[in-house]
């Protein structure tokens, strides 16, 4: 029979194998790092053919990439854009839709206004996020720029920089705002940190740019006024390709820390923006629009070794991040996520069995917290060249000159032949119209249907 100190001594011995095995597991996993733009539009960017932005890091790191040049997000405004981002699920899923309680309806008192606040962010708690499912394998995480939800911890995240609602600037990143423009320390730093614990790491640097305030560095500046741009467009352009230099300079970081071959890295914009020539503000059809100017986006995939760098065609959504970034991370997946994991589809370079996208845009201001169909605007989808539009009755409240919706009949664009959406061929292709018709209205009820994926311990 065994003394107790030997079996102790066992005992001990077994745990340190087990802590051993489980940290070589641990640093097999991927670090994921995501670069998420703020408010820029999908042309804008050199790789994407523009030719007076200069955007040198992004281009390197497409060169490296699987890029997906026809990327969209479900709905071009930041807080549900982001929320999606998060956790794999459309806007009326996660049951973030705008970015505020509707001031109209929720400001009666202070008090109503917080409660409706504190009403919303709380979606963040029922819901599964990446952080919290990466945290199951032994991740750290770190939130940086653009968060909505409160507290960076409400997300799952382990480290971050957002105090949150109803902190002082707590409505969508207090001091999470700061990165970037003030430099990437508290960034670099919680990389350093990981990679000394030898542990996976997920970084989210969602980062106010190139969003307004367009302050970029003089020299940028005056880089493209000399171009002869107005000054509008200048500063925004220069807020580009400083957004760049910071993307820039995190990957170099992962390069001086020998990790850059082990880390996913995925890149996205929250929406779409396009600067008008002589004011301040966005152009009609970009910003909070269901049009190419405020939903598409390049989406970009780079992991050395694993992923071969490839410029595809097919249609992809941010609906299908999570599901991707979980797989790498060798997390199951949960069921009843609507998107698509393309890391297999990636690494093999075999075709996206997926024809259609679907999205939905909702006012900026909810008019309804329990009814999302209420500020409910518009509902869309792309089936190869074509794209259809739906108009709703939602109440817009702010923003209205943003939405006016003169056209109440459906609208169809063929995408290939007409990037602007500049010509209505709804009316010439009336067989089209409700074959597409039928498949958002099929798409919407199952959506509907499924069950919000919760998360629990």
């Amino acid at each position: 029979m065994l003394s107790k100190g030997l079996i102790m001594k066992h005992l001990l011995a077994f745990f340190l194998v087990v802590a051993v095995v489980f940290s070589a597991e641990a640093q097999k996993r991927p670090n994921i790092v995501m670069l998420i733009s703020d408010d820029q539009a999908w042309t804008d960017y050199s790789f994407m053919g523009h030719d007076q932005i200069d955007t040198p890091h992004l281009d390197k790191l497409a060169s490296e990439s699987v890029v997906f040049r026809r990327g969209y997000v479900p709905t071009a405004l930041c807080r549900p854009s982001l929320m999606t981002m998060a956790t794999g699920l459309y806007a009326s899923q996660h049951r973030v839709t705008g970015n505020d309680p509707s001031p109209a309806n929720y400001s009666k008192t202070p008090e109503v206004n917080a409660a409706a606040r504190e009403k919303l962010i709380s979606n963040v708690d029922r819901v599964m996020t990446v952080p919290r499912l990466l945290g199951t394998k032994g991740y750290l995480s770190h939130q940086s720029g653009k968060w909505w939800e409160g507290n960076f911890s409400r997300g799952g995240f382990t480290h971050g920089m957002t105090r949150g609602f109803p902190q002082p600037g707590g409505r969508h990143g207090d001091d999470g705002l700061k990165i970037g423009r003030k430099g990437l320390a508290p960034v670099l730093d919680f990389i350093d940190e990981a990679v000394g614990q030898e542990k996976p790491f997920f970084v989210w640097y969602a980062p106010f740019m190139p969003h307004t305030p367009h302050t970029p560095p003089a020299r940028l500046l005056e880089k493209y006024k000399a171009m002869g741009l107005s000054n509008f467009v200048a500063r925004y352009y220069a807020m580009c390709e400083w957004f760049d230099e910071t993307c820039g300079e995190l990957v170099g970081h992962l390069d001086k820390k020998g990790v850059r071959d082990n880390t996913l890295i995925v890149y996205v914009c929250d929406n779409g923006w396009i600067q008008k020539p002589s004011a301040r503000g966005y152009a009609p059809r970009s910003k909070q629009t269901p049009y190419e100017g405020g939903v598409r986006t390049p989406i970009m995939f780079s992991w050395p070794g694993t992923l071969k760098p490839a410029d595809r065609k097919e249609l992809v959504s941010s609906i299908d991040l999570v599901p991707t970034m979980l797989a790498a991370a060798g997390v199951a997946v949960p069921k009843n996520l609507p998107g698509l994991n393309l890391l297999e589809n990636m690494k093999t370079g075999q075709a996206i069995e997926r024809d259609t996208i679907y999205g939905e845009s909702f006012a900026h201001d909810i008019a309804n917290m329990d009814n999302h169909e209420d500020s409910l605007l518009f509902r869309w989808c792309i089936r190869g060249d074509w794209k259809l539009l739906l108009t709703y009755d939602g109440v817009v409240n702010r923003y209205a000159t943003t939405h006016p919706r003169l056209e109440k009949r459906p609208q169809l664009f063929n995408l290939i032949n007409d990037p602007a959406e500049t010509k209505n061929l709804a009316g010439e292709n009336p067989k089209l119209v409700r074959e597409l018709s039928g498949a958002l209205n099929r798409w919407y009820e199952v959506k509907e249907r499924n069950t919000i994926t919760v998360f629990s311990d």
